[in-house]
């Protein structure tokens, strides 16, 4: 699948630490060539359909997935005291 990056999650992913930057945007490429396999780090989310959050450390990512034009889309980024608000 492909994945696309929403204008505010490319904002969001700007204020994030290099270190966790890296390695979320290795995540979500990992999840993006994947999304029906069994990722430790990805949950779906709860009374949304085709949600799915990604951790890491104290970031997280919601994705919405796409199956008919098949992409992953990154919808926002924020940190966890944030992202459910």
């Amino acid at each position: 699948m492909r994945l696309i990056f929403a204008r505010t999650a490319i904002k969001e992913l700007g204020g994030v630490p290099a270190r966790d930057r890296i390695a979320l945007s290795r995540r979500l490429q990992d999840f993006a060539a994947d999304p029906f396999g069994n990722h430790l780090w990805a949950l779906p989310m709860r009374g949304r359909r085709d949600t799915v959050r990604i951790r890491q450390g104290d970031w997280r990512a919601v994705c919405r997935i796409d199956r008919e034009a098949d992409t992953v889309t990154v919808e926002f980024v924020a940190n966890r005291r944030e992202a459910y608000r």
